[in-house]
């Protein structure tokens, strides 16, 4: 279970979903991955698609999170509602941001979350369940893409049931006026003290390689993260067949 294996800090890998065809999410679904996060903050992927692609995911027994578009009630408890093992929270910046992330995902008295009778209760049939479930299996990951988060980080990680903090480093160097520049120092060193405060609470920190080469991700796995995200649907696609094509022409 992932949330077992964050509880315990193990190494999980995952991927990002933007494409949302639904034949495209089941081969990624069968790649081996431990999670699959379906991304409706930067794409055009609507609410129908993504209970889908929820379904695909969990079909082929991979998890299925939703990185949300923002840290707002109503799109939380939706995709929720939906099903989704967890949520993928952008631009938490504080313990303020993290504390109303959990509220946002989980009911009385732990949080402040409306009830809905949907598909994650098996509409009403076993609520009692699901309750339970949330609090017990339910994963809210804390995303790290500002400086600010990075000058908070030792306040964030402390929030209960914030699982662990995923790193989007194009958000964060852009933040520090160098977007997309990841070996500016001042970069460098943000990422570090992230993963430094994580190591020292034994707590699960978490990256983006949106490249697709398995060496940016065993890099990233040396460096000492244990939740990543490896690659995005269409660059895999977009990366294979730019190689492929190049090594015929030649």
């Amino acid at each position: 279970m992932l949330k077992n294996k964050l509880t315990k800090n193990q190494l999980t890998i995952g991927s990002w979903i933007m494409i949302g065809d639904t034949t495209s999410v089941e081969v990624m679904a069968l790649a081996g991955f431990d999670w699959l996060a379906i991304d409706i903050e930067h794409t055009s992927i609507d609410l129908d698609k993504v209970k889908v692609l929820i379904q695909i995911i969990q079909a082929k027994k991979v998890k299925a999170l939703v990185r949300v578009s923002k840290n707002e009630e109503v799109i939380i408890k939706k995709v929720l509602d939906m099903g989704a093992d967890g949520i993928i929270i952008p631009m938490i910046c504080s313990e303020s941001d993290a504390i109303q992330a959990i509220h946002y995902s989980k009911y009385p008295p732990i949080g402040k979350r409306g009830v809905g009778l949907s598909r994650a209760s098996q509409y009403g049939e076993k609520f009692e369940e699901y309750k339970k479930w949330v609090d017990d299996e339910l994963v809210v990951i804390a995303q790290v893409e500002h400086i600010n988060a990075v000058n908070n980080i030792d306040q964030i990680i402390k929030v209960n049931g914030i699982d662990g903090v995923l790193i989007g480093p194009y958000d964060l160097s852009a933040s520090m006026g160098y977007p997309g520049k990841f070996e500016e120092t001042n970069v460098k060193e943000a990422i570090s003290k992230v993963i430094d405060a994580c190591k020292a609470n034994n707590f699960p920190s978490g990256f983006h390689i949106v490249d697709t080469d398995p060496k940016s991700l065993q890099t990233k796995i040396e460096e000492g993260f244990t939740f990543l995200a490896f690659g995005i649907d269409y660059m895999f696609m977009k990366d294979s067949a730019t190689k492929g094509i190049k090594y015929i022409k030649k």
